[in-house]
């Protein structure tokens, strides 16, 4: 079976841990973020794991 292609728009934004998890980015912080309270913002910097039912996916995209 041939390799599988990477999507590089998924490459961009995903990143595999060491355990197997999906790191990605929140939402909501590209822009209008004046109306934002700071402690929403600090939030918004953080990154968090993709949900249990969509891993497969992207590693799929990811091409792992």
């Amino acid at each position: 079976m041939p390799k599988l292609k990477t999507k590089k728009s998924a490459a961009k934004r995903f990143r595999v841990t060491g355990s197997g998890k999906v790191k990605r980015a929140r939402v909501g912080r590209s822009h209008l973020l004046s109306k934002k309270s700071a402690s929403r913002k600090r939030r918004l910097k953080r990154k968090t794991m993709v949900v249990s039912g969509e891993i497969r996916d992207v590693k799929r995209m990811l091409g792992s």
